[in-house]
């Protein structure tokens, strides 16, 4: 019980209340500019929850003074963008932080809030028109695997559809109104097409799935930018010259590098300049392109390792940006696009520690590259206490996806673990982005076998480079990663100590009939096929090996969650009980696939840290 005080006392130091700044300051994110420059709209949990927040945006580099209150959007916001005219702001939203997200249109004042799919299962948010009479809106209908790609006009509610299929969404819309580019196609196999919104008459812009796929109409509209690695390894910015209304005429690359994947692009205004985002090695790099002369230059960093936005303001002599890092909360900056250019907070300064004591008890990362059993080069993030010598007790961290990458960003459980002498390592395993998509796919089918194995292989380098304690070793993560928490720790139960499963798969065949059909749908290619693939996806699913773990195991859902269903915690849970074992369960009544609520992350990372301790630091109490 000394111990567990203890423990409780060092996490309250760490923000173990919501009234605490500690680890859980305001997130800022989506930074977007009205049309007229006059507003700035973005996205933060200030009241708790993410919700949409609109204030004047001042000239030069003053601060933004936050409003009192959100816009009164319906549900979490996740996504943004507003109408061409100012009139509106759309917004994508998940009532309860669930998946069966909705697209509404807010007035910048609050006034009006308009449902522009009431009666759909779920809807997705696309782009505007170029005169904001008409938005891109992906309507699921109950019961079915596609998406409906529409154009829904805001004066009468009335909808074109342009596409039809998995993951379909309305990407750019010409400045003539005369063509629309769509996407569609399950994970991994993304295609563009190019669609006549007079004739109806489709054009497949280039050959090749691809992961990343988007694109944007230049201001002539006789060109488009195509965002993708659609027959490349990495992706791309590429400039794709259009012919007439009968398709493509050329295509060429204007931004690429051998080695890195573009992960964001911007346009300005004026459509002559484009702002671009690298992951290098997980960490971002900025560069202005002129799209005229081909020319690049350099930006200015902001603090932190990773931008998660861009944006240019009204007049193009400045960037807003949202970025952060493992010291760095997620903030919003602006950065001055003159020579002499600065990075400044857009908001006022978030106060992110509750003592200069606490703040140098943040810890950077250092990057290690290993061996995967087979000889692949992988590699992963390494949070140690500062100081620290020898082996330590370690948690591996596996991110979700398996698409996503982990990169250097605000982790509040990673540091609060760090605090109290667990170092966390946080791989990324085949299958994982920013490595180019012979990578991504590594893990497709049945090479998930070598993925697993990838964890063996992690906890191996930790132990043989005299990092981790062989005795005290941990494995977690969240949704995907909270399979492979599962699958690492069945098999191979004589490596772990404890592991925390977050919104995984226990089962692919349950996962397959009770997931949305429209993610079941998208998710063929990455997993197989729930009929053709059955007995592959049996021989992967934890569930029928349950009975060979042997680790503490925390479970971790939230009830709202229908892309991986709650069924998928409680069946594993039951499966170790009935054999005697004392699985933790922690099920938040509100969320979502996601944490977002801040009282609900504080609670996360307090159970997940006493679950952890308790088990690799010898302390006696345990709750879940």
């Amino acid at each position: 019980m000394e111990q567990a005080g203890f423990t409780e006392r060092r996490l309250a130091r760490l923000g173990g209340a919501t009234d605490a700044p500690g680890l859980f300051p305001v997130r800022y994110s989506h930074p977007a500019p009205s049309p007229d420059g006059a507003l700035l709209a973005w996205i933060s949990d200030r009241d708790g929850r993410p919700r949409a927040w609109v204030a004047p945006l001042p000239p030069g580099g003053r601060q933004v003074v936050e409003p009192d209150r959100p816009l009164p959007a319906g549900g979490d916001v996740e996504t943004m963008c507003w109408s061409p005219d100012g009139l509106w702001i759309a917004c994508q939203v998940a009532p309860h932080g669930g998946e069966r997200t909705g697209v509404q249109v807010v007035s910048p004042d609050g006034s009006q809030v308009r449902d522009l799919a009431p009666g759909a299962a779920a809807a997705t948010l696309g782009v505007w028109s170029p005169t904001g009479r008409q938005l891109g809106v992906t309507i699921y209908v109950e019961g079915s695997g596609d998406g409906q790609a529409c154009l829904v006009d805001l004066r009468d509610g009335t909808s074109t559809v342009l596409a039809s299929g998995p993951a379909a969404r309305v990407c750019a819309v010409s400045g003539d109104g005369r063509r629309a580019v769509v996407r569609l196609g399950p994970r991994g196999a993304r295609r563009l097409e190019l669609v006549d919104l007079r004739s109806g008459r489709r054009t497949e812009l280039l050959p090749g799935g691809a992961n990343v796929a988007d694109a944007r109409f230049g201001v002539t509209g006789r060109q488009l930018y195509v965002h993708t690695d659609a027959g490349r390894e990495r992706p791309a910015l590429l400039a794709v010259t259009l012919r007439g209304s009968s398709g493509v005429s050329t295509v060429y690359p204007i931004a690429e590098r051998p080695d890195d994947d573009l992960d964001l692009v911007a346009l300005d205004p004026a459509g002559v300049r484009a702002a671009l985002s690298w992951n290098v090695d997980g960490r971002s790099e900025v560069e202005l392109l002129d799209l005229r002369s081909g020319l690049l230059e350099p930006v200015v960093p902001v603090p932190g390792d990773v931008v998660t936005n861009l944006a240019f303001t009204l007049d193009g002599t400045a960037l807003l940006v949202a970025n952060e890092g493992p010291a760095v909360s997620p903030r919003l900056s602006r950065i001055g696009l003159d020579v002499h250019g600065v990075a400044t907070p857009l908001l006022r300064p978030v106060k992110q520690f509750g003592s200069r004591d606490l703040g140098r008890t943040l810890v950077e990362p250092t990057l290690h590259e290993f061996r995967a059993e087979d000889g692949l080069r992988l590699s992963g993030w390494l949070f140690r206490p500062s100081g620290a010598l020898g082996p330590l007790p370690t948690l591996l961290w596996l991110h979700g996806g398996p698409e996503a990458q982990e990169r250097p960003t605000f982790q509040p459980l990673f540091q609060a673990l760090v605090a109290e002498g667990v170092a966390v390592f946080a791989p990324n395993v085949r299958g994982s982005g920013g490595y180019g998509r012979t990578f991504t796919t590594a893990d497709d089918g049945e090479r998930r076998f070598a993925a697993i194995t990838d964890v063996r292989a992690a906890v191996d380098f930790l132990v043989s480079a005299g990092l981790a304690d062989p005795a005290r070793v941990g494995v977690s993560g969240r949704s995907y990663g909270g399979y492979l928490t599962l699958a690492a720790l069945a098999w191979f139960p004589d490596r772990f100590a404890v592991g925390v499963d977050v919104c995984g798969i226990s089962d692919f065949a349950t996962f397959y009939a009770h997931t949305e059909p429209w993610i079941a749908a998208a998710a063929t290619t990455k997993y197989g096929d729930p009929h053709a693939d059955a007995a592959l996806l049996q021989e992967l699913s934890p569930l029928y090996h349950a009975d060979r773990i042997a680790a503490p195991l925390l479970v971790v859902h939230g009830a709202h969650d229908t892309n991986v269903p709650v069924e998928e915690a409680r069946q594993v849970v039951d499966a170790l009980r009935e054999r005697g074992a004392s699985p933790g369960f922690l099920l938040f009544e509100d969320e979502g696939h996601e944490v977002h609520g801040t009282d609900n992350r504080v609670v996360f990372v307090r159970e997940v840290v006493r679950w952890v301790t308790a088990h690799l630091m010898g302390l006696s109490e345990q709750t879940a």
